[in-house]
Formats: C-alpha cells, structure tokens, sequence
C-alpha cells in the first residue's frame, strides 16, 4: 500500500506529511464520532446530543492524550460517546446500528475523497504547469485527497475488527449469547492495552494493510481511476 510519497526521510518531509493528514485526521474523528452520535439520537438516545456531539468540531470529540499517541505512534483514541442503552427499543440491534455508523461514515467520506481525486486527477492530469513548484502543489494537493481516502478506510477497518473496545465488538454482540459477550467485556480495559501493543508491533498492520488495498482498489475501480498513478502504489 502507499503508506508513504515522500520518502526521503527528511523533516521537511514529515512536516509536509503531518500537514496533509492532521486536517484528515481531525475530520476522520469527527465525522465517525458525530456518526454514532446522530444515530443513537435517531435510535431514541439524546445522551450523546445532550453532551453536544453530534457535531463535527473536533473539539468536542477529541482526547488530547489519544490525539497525541495517534500522531506520535499512529494508533490512539477519541472521547467515547456516551449511549445509554435504555432508551433503545431493541438494545442489541440499536447497539450495533449505532457502533456499525462510525465505520460506515468513514467509508462514505472516504468516497467524498475519492471524488475530489478523481475530479482533481482530470482538472490536472494534461495541465501544463508555469513552473515546478506549481507542478509540486499540483501533486500535493492530490496527495491529500489519496491520504484521505487511505486514512478514512483504515480507520474503518480497524473499528470494524471484532475486538473490544472496537466497533466491531458491538456489532458482533449482536449475534453472540449475553453471557459469553459480558465475559469478554469484563477484560476490555487488558484487551485494549493488548491491540495497542499489537499494532505497534506490526501484528495487526498486515491485516489491516490488507483489507483496506482490497476497499481502496474497490473505490478507485468504482469511481473509474484504475488508471491513475496512485492505483498502482496500492
């Protein structure tokens, strides 16, 4: 997978990564955690609401401490929203649709990105430019809609593993027995301690690399872009 453009290892470099993909990240966060917001709300929860967030300022979703460790180690965490099961008819089904639309608002902006690729790849892709520096903005604004197609699919494939805290444990609630699903959640505070180790580690990233080539491939097919220069660094 592209992971990385600029590759020269030079703080310039990561400067101008870190530039690209702060802004994703933000919005990345924002849009997942506003998404199990708004449908918890629609659900019958007004917990989340009544704490202001269904909002997409990043203030009222991010953890400064979770922030940090995303940016420093690439893995970290936002302020959960709260939900209060009570107030769902069916608590297991709302449960899942409420954890399952983080996830899938990630991938529908990741598709928002997609487009604004595609239409920036063919404003651009017979453009002749007065200058190299123009040609370097050019490319490096077409950078930052392929870093946010790659971060928000990512980020939906990892939430979507069935591993507590994730979102995908919520989901898969849905089809477990109470009893096994409240055994495993009496160990979520170790579980997590245990993905975190994980994915620094490297276990996980093959996983996820994986999943998230096959998607990306999907949404560049999808949109038409199977011949652009990014499709091939997939």
């Amino acid at each position: 997978m592209l992971r990385y453009l600029l590759t020269d290892g030079s703080i310039q470099s990561y400067i101008i990564q870190m530039l690209l993909c702060l802004p994703i990240m933000l919005l990345v966060i924002s849009c997942h955690e506003a998404a199990h917001s708004f449908v918890a709300y629609k659900l019958g929860d007004p917990t989340a609401r009544n704490f202001g967030r269904i909002t997409l300022n990043p203030i009222k979703h991010i953890d400064p401490i979770g922030a940090l460790c995303m940016v420093l180690f690439g893995i970290g965490w936002a302020n959960p929203v709260p939900i209060n099961t009570r107030y769902f008819k069916k608590p297991k089904r709302d449960m899942a649709l409420s954890a399952f639309a983080g996830p899938l608002s990630n991938l529908l902006l990741a598709l928002v990105f997609g487009l604004g690729l595609r239409i920036s790849y063919a404003a651009l892709a017979n453009a002749s430019f007065a200058s190299e520096r123009a040609a370097t903005i050019a490319y490096f604004f077409m950078l930052f809609w392929f870093y946010g197609i790659q971060i928000n699919v990512s980020f939906a494939i990892f939430n979507m593993l069935p591993i507590p805290p994730l979102d995908g444990s919520r989901v898969l609630y849905t089809f477990l027995p109470p009893k096994y699903y409240f055994a495993v959640m009496k160990y979520e505070r170790y579980i997590t301690i245990a993905i975190m180790l994980l994915f620094l580690l490297g276990v996980l990233t093959p996983v996820i690399s994986f999943l998230s080539d096959i998607i990306m491939k999907g949404i560049f097919t999808l949109l038409g872009m199977r011949h652009t220069f990014f499709f091939y660094y997939l």
